[in-house]
């Protein structure tokens, strides 16, 4: 995992979809498990997606806080 991942996770919005133009990090866990069970896109985002449900499904979106600003 590149560290600096985290940092996009509250900088990056979402490009398409339902959710088009909300944070990534603000992003609902159901949204992240549907792509965790379908597939998460290629490329950065992609990784930013597998990232934040991780951490959505692990409870530690909370870890986010501090890099919000």
């Amino acid at each position: 995992m590149n560290p600096e991942n985290l940092n996009k996770l509250v900088i990056v919005t979402m490009p398409y979809g339902k959710y088009k133009g909300r944070l990534i990090a603000d992003l609902p866990g159901n949204y992240l498990n549907w792509f965790a069970r379908e597939g998460f896109p290629s490329g950065n985002l992609g990784q930013l997606l597998a990232l934040m449900q991780g951490l959505d499904h692990n409870g530690l979106k909370h870890l986010l806080d501090p890099l919000r600003k």
